[in-house]
C-alpha cells in the first residue's frame, strides 16, 4: 500500500494569482490533449508555483482545465477527482496525484511514460503480458476502501453487492445524464434514426437477474488513451484520468475495457480469462456469475454508446459541408445503430444509404445559418418536383425548398414514425400552418400492399369538394440521394409539442357520427381517375384472393410458425375462403386502415381528420367500416350506432344485405390479423408503431378467434404463447 498523499495547499489571494497566472502559462505553452471534460496540458513548474506545492522549480505538471460548452456524453458518478485519486494512491500509488484542486482547474503530477494507443493502436492484438498486467490493475482498484471514496449518490444500490440494481442504476443515469440534457438539440435525428425516446428506459426494464458481487472502485474508462506505458517498466502501465470513476459491480469495468480497447475478437477470451484469474487473487466473489452476467455489460456498454457516438458525429459534421465528412460521419453513426440494436431492442435500423440521407438533411440547415444566420435553402437542398402532383400556387417551389431546409432541424415531438412513414412537421415562412414531410421509413416491411397513389387521392378528395377531412397534398419530389417525399398539410397541435391526439380507447359518440358522415361522404368522389378498372367483378372475391397472395409470400420462417400454431397454408386457405360470399355492392373510394392512430382529434367539436391514406382503394363501403371496428376498439353500442346511421346516410346500392355480410368482413379481418401480427412478431417489423405493438400484445386472442372461425381446431402442439414470446 502507498503512503497517503500529502494535504493540498489552501491559496491566499497572492498564491491564487500565481496560479492563475500558471494556468494561463499552460493553456498557451503547454503540450495539449483533451479528456472528455478537460483540457490536458503538460507544463514545468515556476518559482512560486513549485513553492506553492512544495516540488522542485521545473517539476513537470499536468494541468487539466475544463472545458466550456462540451457535449454531456458520459455517466459521472462524482465531480471530485481529486479525492478519487486520493483513494486510488493509497493502493495504485503510481497513478497521479492532484497537487492543487481549483474551481475550473486541477493541477496533477506528471505520469511519465507513453500512452498505449501510441505504441499499440485500436484493433490491434496486445501482448499477453500486458493483458496480464492490465488485468492485475483492473483488480487491483478492488483494494481501494469505500470509506476512502467521495459519498454516493441518492439513488445508489444500498446492498453494495446487488449486481442487477446496479446496471438498472447506470441506464437510468445514462438517460438522465447523456440523453436528456441532449435531446433538444439531437432528439429529431435520433428519432429519425428510430431511437425512441425511451430507449435506455425500456433497457434498465429488461436487466435480468443476475449474481451478486462487492462492488469496487472502477475507473470505467480504461481504454489505451488512458494507459501510460512507464519507460522505467515498474509498474508497466498506470492508469490515468480518473474523471469517471464509480463505484459498483466489478463486471461493468471489465465490459467498458472490453469494448473500449477496440481488442481483436480472439483476444476477448484471453482478456477475460487473465481478469478472472488476477481477480481470484485478490476478491474471488467478484468472479461469481461471469460467464453468464458479463454479456449484459457488453451490451449496455454498445447501448450507451450511440448516444455519444452519433452526437460526435453529427456535431463534427455540422461544420464540415464536404462529401468525405458526410461519408466518414454516416459509417461511425451506422456502426453504432449496428452495435446498439440488439441491447436497445431496435428493429429494421436504416440501412448505410438511408443513414447518409438523414445527417444530410440534419446538416443541411446548420450548414445554411451557421455564422450569419442567413442562407437559401434552394441553394442548399437539391430536390426535384414529381410532376404527377401539379404545382400549387398556395405552395410554390420556394416553399418546398424552406420546408425540407426546416425538416432537418425539427425536433424529437415533431417527429412521428408509423409503419410505412416518418414524418416532420415543420413550419414554413409565409405559410399559415405546420406542414409535415413525410417519407418512406427505410427498410419498412408492410405485407399488405398499397394499390392507389396517396398523393393521387388527396388531391381526388380535395377536388371533388366532399366533407371529408383530410389533408392536402401540397408537393410531391425527390431530394437528397433521389429519395421520395411528399409535403401534406399537417392535422395535428400548431402551437405546442404536444402530439396528436387519437381515439385510441374506442371514439366518442359524435366521433363516430362524424367518422361515418365521412365515409359516407367517400362516395362522392369519382374513383374512376383513380381505380379504372374499380367495380369490374366481385370485390370479396377480389380481398380474399389478396389475403391468400400475401400469405403465400410470407417468409419461410412466418410460415413455418403459421403452420405450427394450427393457421392453414396458402392452397388450404383459399379453399376456406371460397366457401364465403357477400352481396356485391356499389363501389367506393374507400380509406382502408382506419385505425385510431390514423384519426385524429382537432382542438374543438370538428370531425375527426383522416391522415395516412397510403392503403386507400376502391371497393365495398361497407368493408372500410367493418375494418375500423376490427382496427380499434369499439363498444356493442357505438358499433350499432354507427350502423344504424351509415345505412340511413347511404343510398340502397351501397348498403344492402349489409346486415347478412358484416360480420364475414369481420372475420376476414380477424383471419388477416392472424397472419400479419404474426409475421410482425418473427421479423420484429413495425413494433415500435402502437398500433401494431397493441396489435401483436392481443395475438393470444387473435389466433384463438382465428383458428376457431376457420373451423380448425388448435393443434394439441400449438401454444399460442410461444407467438407472444417473439415479441
Amino acid at each position: 500500500m502507498g503512503a497517503p498523499p500529502p494535504p493540498r495547499p489552501s491559496l491566499g489571494e497572492l498564491a491564487a494569482r500565481d496560479v492563475r497566472t500558471f494556468v494561463r502559462l499552460a493553456a498557451e505553452r503547454g503540450e495539449a490533449s483533451s479528456g472528455h471534460h478537460n483540457q490536458n496540458y503538460v507544463l514545468h513548474l515556476t518559482d512560486r508555483v513549485a513553492n506553492l506545492l512544495g516540488k522542485p522549480t521545473g517539476t513537470k505538471v499536468t494541468v487539466r482545465i475544463r472545458r466550456a460548452e462540451v457535449l454531456p456524453v458520459v455517466i459521472r458518478t462524482w465531480d471530485d477527482e481529486a479525492r478519487i485519486l486520493d483513494a486510488a494512491n493509497g493502493v495504485l500509488p503510481h497513478a497521479p496525484q492532484c497537487l492543487l484542486d481549483g474551481d475550473d482547474f486541477t493541477i496533477h503530477s506528471y505520469v511519465e511514460g507513453v500512452p498505449l494507443s501510441s505504441v499499440c493502436a485500436n484493433g490491434k492484438p496486445l501482448d499477453t503480458l500486458l493483458i496480464r498486467a492490465l488485468a492485475g490493475l483492473l483488480a487491483q482498484m478492488a483494494q481501494v476502501r469505500r470509506g476512502a471514496l467521495p459519498p454516493l449518490p441518492a439513488g445508489w444500490p444500498g446492498n453494495h453487492s446487488d449486481s442487477q440494481g446496479f446496471l438498472q442504476t447506470l441506464a437510468r443515469l445514462a438517460d438522465r445524464q447523456i440523453r436528456q440534457p441532449n435531446w433538444p438539440a439531437f432528439g429529431g435525428l435520433f428519432a429519425q434514426l428510430g431511437i425512441p425516446e425511451d430507449a435506455m428506459i425500456r433497457l434498465a426494464e429488461r436487466v435480468p437477474a443476475m449474481a451478486r458481487r462487492p462492488y469496487s472502485l472502477l475507473h470505467a474508462d480504461l481504454h489505451r488513451d488512458n494507459l501510460i506505458m512507464s519507460y522505467g517498466g515498474v509498474p508497466p502501465l498506470i492508469c490515468v484520468d480518473w474523471e469517471l470513476a464509480t463505484y459498483g459491480d466489478p463486471l461493468h469495468d471489465l465490459a467498458t475495457h472490453l469494448v473500449r480497447m477496440q481488442y481483436p475478437a480472439h483476444q476477448w477470451d484471453e482478456v477475460i480469462g487473465a481478469w478472472a484469474e488476477a481477480m481470484q487473487r485478490i476478491r474471488p466473489a467478484a468472479v461469481n456469475g461471469l460467464d453468464k452476467d458479463l454479456r449484459h455489460y457488453v451490451a449496455f456498454e454498445r447501448a450507451q454508446s450511440v448516444y455519444p457516438d452519433v452526437m460526435r458525429a453529427a456535431e463534427a459534421l455540422a461544420n464540415a459541408p464536404d462529401q468525405k465528412s458526410l461519408d466518414d460521419a454516416t459509417a461511425s453513426v451506422h456502426r453504432a445503430l449496428q452495435a446498439a440494436a440488439q441491447p436497445l431492442g431496435l428493429r429494421n435500423i436504416p440501412d448505410a444509404a438511408e443513414v447518409e440521407r438523414i445527417l444530410y438533411r440534419w446538416r443541411a440547415p446548420r450548414t445554411v445559418f451557421r455564422g450569419s444566420g442567413s442562407g437559401s435553402a434552394t441553394e442548399t437542398i437539391s430536390w426535384d418536383w414529381d410532376a404527377r402532383l401539379p404545382t400549387r400556387d398556395d405552395f410554390p417551389a420556394t416553399a418546398v425548398g424552406d420546408a425540407l431546409l426546416a425538416e432537418g432541424m425539427a425536433s424529437a415531438s415533431r417527429v412521428f414514425k408509423g409503419t410505412a412513414h416518418l414524418n416532420s412537421v415543420v413550419r414554413v415562412p409565409g405559410f399559415g400552418h405546420p406542414v409535415v414531410v413525410r417519407r418512406k421509413v427505410a427498410n419498412s416491411c408492410r405485407r399488405e400492399p398499397s394499390f392507389l397513389s396517396e398523393h393521387a387521392v388527396l388531391r381526388a378528395i380535395e377536388q371533388s369538394g366532399v366533407a371529408v377531412a383530410a389533408p392536402r397534398a401540397l408537393a410531391l419530389g425527390h431530394s437528397h440521394g433521389g429519395q421520395p417525399f411528399a409535403i401534406h398539410t399537417y392535422v395535428g397541435p400548431e402551437d405546442t409539442d404536444r402530439p396528436p391526439s387519437h381515439p385510441v380507447h374506442g371514439l366518442l359518440p359524435h366521433e363516430a357520427d362524424g367518422l361515418v358522415d365521412q365515409l359516407c361522404a367517400l362516395a362522392g368522389v369519382d374513383y374512376t381517375e383513380l381505380d379504372p378498372a374499380a367495380g369490374e367483378g366481385a370485390f370479396f372475391a377480389w380481398l380474399c384472393d389478396q389475403l391468400v397472395i400475401l400469405v403465400a409470400g410470407l417468409p419461410k420462417e412466418s410460415q413455418q410458425l403459421a403452420r405450427l400454431l394450427g393457421l392453414p397454408d396458402a392452397p388450404r386457405l383459399r379453399q376456406i375462403l371460397s366457401r364465403h360470399r357477400v352481396s356485391d355492392r356499389r363501389p367506393a373510394l374507400l380509406h382502408g386502415d382506419l385505425n385510431p392512430w390514423n384519426l385524429v382529434r382537432p382542438r374543438d367539436f370538428q370531425a375527426l381528420t383522416i391522415i395516412d391514406w397510403e392503403m386507400a382503394l376502391v371497393g365495398d363501403p361497407l368493408y372500410d367500416l367493418v375494418r375500423h371496428m376490427h382496427l380499434t376498439p369499439t363498444r356493442p353500442e357505438i358499433r350499432e350506432r354507427m350502423f344504424r346511421r351509415w345505412e340511413r346516410l347511404l343510398p340502397a346500392e351501397y348498403t344492402a344485405d349489409w346486415r347478412e355480410d358484416w360480420r364475414v368482413y369481420r372475420w376476414l379481418e380477424t383471419v388477416r390479423s392472424a397472419y400479419v401480427d404474426l409475421d410482425r412478431l418473427v421479423t420484429g417489423a413495425s413494433l415500435d408503431a402502437p398500433n401494431v405493438r397493441r396489435a401483436v400484445d392481443s395475438y393470444a386472442m387473435t389466433l384463438a378467434v382465428a383458428t376457431g372461425s376457420l373451423g380448425l381446431p388448435i393443434r394439441p402442439t400449438a401454444n399460442p404463447y410461444l407467438a407472444r414470446a417473439l415479441a
